[in-house]
C-alpha cells in the first residue's frame, strides 16, 4: 500500500475509536449499574448495550469510508469484502471489568490481511489513553500527553512481571504450563484484559500469557506490541493472530524463556 493509503487507514481507525468512546462512556459507571445479557449457558460471558452500540457505530463508519473492506466483529460477526483488508473489532474487550467499574477494559481495532494485523489501536476511553502501532510507527496519548511506545529489555524470568486475565487459565494442562512460568517470575497480576497488552507495549510489564482467545481479542494487541518492539506468538512459537493460546513478550530473550517453560508441558503426551 502507498503512504497515503496507510494514512487513510490510520485516520479511519482513529475515527472508529473516537466514535466508540462517545458511545460507550455514557454507560460506564452508570448510576445503579448496567444490565448485561449472558452469551453463554454454562458460564458468564456478558454483553451490554454499550458493546452492541459501539460495534454498530464503528460498522456504520466503515460502510461509509471503507465499503470494500471486510469486517470481523465480536458482536455482529463477519461481513465479506473485496479489498483484501479486514477490520477486526472488539467493541469492549473486558466487559466483566466494564460492568464492575474498573478502567481496564478497552476498545480494540485492527486492520490487516490473511497473515495478521498491519495496524492496531487499544483505546481506553475512561482514562483517555490510546495506544497504536503499525506501518512503522507506534505511540500513545493520555493524561500525560503523547509519547512513543517501547517494550522492556528484561531478560530473565526471575526479573519479569507477568499479567493474565484469569487465574483459572484454560484446561488443567494449560494451567500447569502457565504455573511453570508464574512460579518463576518476580510478580504475577490478574484481571487486566486488553490493558495488560497496552502496558506491555508501554514498557511497564514483560509478559502476558492467556488461553482461549479469539481473533478480535488479540489482533489489535499484536499490532501494537510488535510495533513497540515486542513479540506475540502462540504457546508453540507460531502465529497468534487467529487467537487461542497467547504469549506476548517484551523481547526475544524473555519470550524464549517463557516459551521454554510452556512448550514442553503443552506438547507432552
Amino acid at each position: 500500500m502507498t503512504s497515503q493509503e496507510n494514512r487513510d487507514i490510520i485516520s479511519t481507525a482513529n475515527a472508529l475509536a473516537d466514535a466508540a468512546r462517545a458511545v460507550i462512556l455514557p454507560h460506564f459507571r452508570a448510576f445503579g449499574g448496567l444490565i448485561a445479557d449472558n452469551k453463554e449457558t454454562e458460564s458468564f460471558d456478558p454483553v451490554t448495550v454499550a458493546d452492541r452500540e459501539s460495534e454498530r457505530k464503528m460498522r456504520e463508519i466503515l460502510a461509509e469510508c471503507r465499503p470494500d473492506d471486510a469486517i470481523l466483529g465480536e458482536e455482529f460477526g463477519s461481513k465479506p469484502g473485496t479489498s483484501g483488508l479486514t477490520w477486526v473489532l472488539d467493541p469492549i474487550d473486558g466487559t466483566r471489568g466494564f460492568l464492575s467499574g474498573t478502567p481496564t477494559w478497552g476498545v480494540l481495532i485492527a486492520v490487516g490481511g490473511a497473515n495478521g494485523p498491519d495496524f492496531g489501536i487499544i483505546d481506553q476511553p475512561y482514562t483517555g489513553e490510546r495506544f497504536w502501532g503499525g506501518y512503522g510507527q507506534s505511540g500513545m496519548t493520555g493524561p500525560l500527553g503523547e509519547r512513543a511506545l517501547g517494550t522492556r529489555s528484561t531478560r530473565a524470568l526471575e526479573d519479569a512481571i507477568l499479567f493474565s486475565t484469569f487465574p483459572e487459565i484454560g484446561s488443567c494442562r494449560e494451567q500447569a504450563a502457565f504455573r511453570a512460568v508464574a512460579d518463576r517470575v518476580k510478580l504475577t497480576r490478574y484481571g487486566m484484559d486488553c490493558y495488560a497488552y497496552a502496558l506491555l507495549a508501554a514498557g511497564q510489564i514483560d509478559l502476558v500469557i492467556e488461553a482461549g482467545l479469539y481473533p478480535y481479542d488479540v489482533q489489535a494487541p499484536i499490532a501494537v506490541i510488535q510495533a513497540a518492539g515486542g513479540i506475540v506468538t502462540d504457546w508453540a512459537g507460531g502465529p497468534a493472530h487467529m487467537g487461542g493460546r497467547i504469549l506476548a513478550a517484551g523481547n526475544a530473550d524473555i519470550h524464549r524463556a517463557a516459551l521454554d517453560q510452556l512448550r514442553p508441558i503443552i506438547a507432552a503426551p
